[in-house]
């Protein structure tokens, strides 16, 4: 599916350096008209891990955010080899207006930094929360993930991590002391072990270029869908008619549904409508994007 954008006859790394480029203009256009809002209190570029950029981080709230509240810890998408908090930065404030504390993360990308290196530093990311939470009027104990496409992913394959202690003995990190309560996967791709065994997405493949997909042990450590049990947290699937990863959507809802987990899915848009598709929930000019995020928002606020 993601050779939808781009061309496996060229060069990959040129097709990664095309994609950082025309991707960055494209979402420079989007927000070109959007302001921070004035009733924000703001906490830019902080230090989580020991990455330099790749591991800073945003924390967005109202300036009427005097103690611990819900927090949403944003995983950008891009492909796994592109984005950054700044391209989210207006999507997460717009979250932070609905009354959440909203932590914004940049993660090392691939292909410089394959597979498990974003999956480290989440963890780092909610390892810092744990520990300083508490001086941004974070509830470490009432955290929610929100990720789309590669981050859509990325956020299934830690939650799974997270909540299967099996799973997680076959990473080096330690997990932190913090609850997740729910997680929004939009428009994502969720399928990780057939991606490597079918191996017919090159980006994929450069971020899962530590895996031997003809070693059991090895493969075992990128396939999800076989670690989620029924701990997996509530989750927001979400897709539009018009998306690319349509076709991921129902499938991941009828699974996590068939494990017992709390699960609602939402298609937005209609066949045809090029404005409502891929991560169009990150366009905050979109009314359509707007119904979207209060959708989410209403059901992470069922988990306080």
């Amino acid at each position: 599916m993601l050779n939808d954008i781009f061309n496996p006859k060229h060069d990959l790394q040129k097709e990664i350096d095309k994609i950082r480029v025309n991707w960055a203009k494209s979402d420079k256009k989007r927000d070109a008209n959007l302001t921070v809002p004035e009733n924000m209190n703001n906490f830019y570029d902080i230090s989580y891990g020991t990455h330099g950029e790749s591991n800073l981080l945003d924390i967005y709230m109202t300036n009427d955010v005097k103690s611990k509240r819900q927090a949403i810890v944003n995983i950008h998408g891009g492909a796994w080899v592109y984005g950054s908090k700044e391209v989210y930065k207006f999507y997460c404030m717009s979250l932070a207006q609905r009354g959440f504390v909203v932590v914004n993360i940049n993660y090392r990308l691939a292909p410089e930094n394959p597979f498990p290196a974003a999956l480290e530093d989440i963890n780092a990311a909610l390892s810092f929360i744990e520990k300083h939470g508490n001086e941004y009027c974070i509830d470490k104990d009432n955290l929610i993930l929100v990720g789309d496409s590669a981050g859509a992913q990325l956020t299934s394959h830690y939650a799974a991590i997270f909540t299967n202690l099996e799973f997680a003995k076959l990473y080096d990190f330690l997990l932190p002391n913090v609850k997740i309560k729910a997680v929004a996967l939009n428009c994502g791709i969720y399928d990780t072990k057939s991606m490597i065994v079918n191996g017919t997405d090159e980006i994929f493949k450069a971020y899962a270029s530590t895996i031997n997909g003809s070693d059991k042990d090895s493969l075992n450590k990128i396939d999800v869908l076989s670690h989620i049990t029924e701990d997996f947290p509530p989750s927001f699937i979400m897709s539009s008619h018009e998306d690319f990863l349509l076709p991921a959507a129902q499938p991941m809802y009828d699974f996590l549904r068939s494990k017992g987990i709390e699960t609602v899915l939402r298609i937005f848009g209609s066949k045809g409508n090029k404005k409502i598709s891929h991560v169009f929930h990150v366009n905050c000019n979109l009314e359509e994007a707007k119904i979207c995020n209060d959708d989410e928002c209403e059901f992470f606020a069922k988990f306080v």
